[in-house]
């Protein structure tokens, strides 16, 4: 592809809608997940006992066992949907910049 393809693309409204939404989706997720990892290591800093009492009584599983597995199936399924959308909803919009830009090149 030409410099003045790639510049088409990047002048197509379509290509900054995509840029503005995977932008904002993308950093929605990472907000959710940073704050949900930190605000795990603040507790474990600052109140860990409330992390070492039993889920229920008699229980082998702590409040932090099951807290930490609950966060790690969240990442992974955070993971997925930024996976299923990207290869959905991203990929979708940017094959028809791409096309737009062939058509605009013959």
């Amino acid at each position: 592809m030409s410099s003045a393809m790639y510049e088409r693309m990047r002048a197509n409204p379509k290509f900054q809608e995509l840029v503005a939404r995977r932008g904002r989706f993308a950093w929605t997720l990472a907000i959710i997940v940073l704050t949900m990892f930190y605000g795990f290591v603040m507790v474990v800093a600052f109140n860990p006992t409330a992390l070492g009492q039993s889920v229920s009584e008699g229980s082998m599983l702590t409040v932090g066992v099951a807290v930490e597995f609950f966060m790690f199936v969240f990442f992974w399924v955070t993971t997925a949907i930024y996976v299923k959308r990207a290869n959905t909803e991203f990929d979708a919009l940017t094959q028809e910049i791409v096309k737009e830009a062939w058509k605009e090149n013959k």
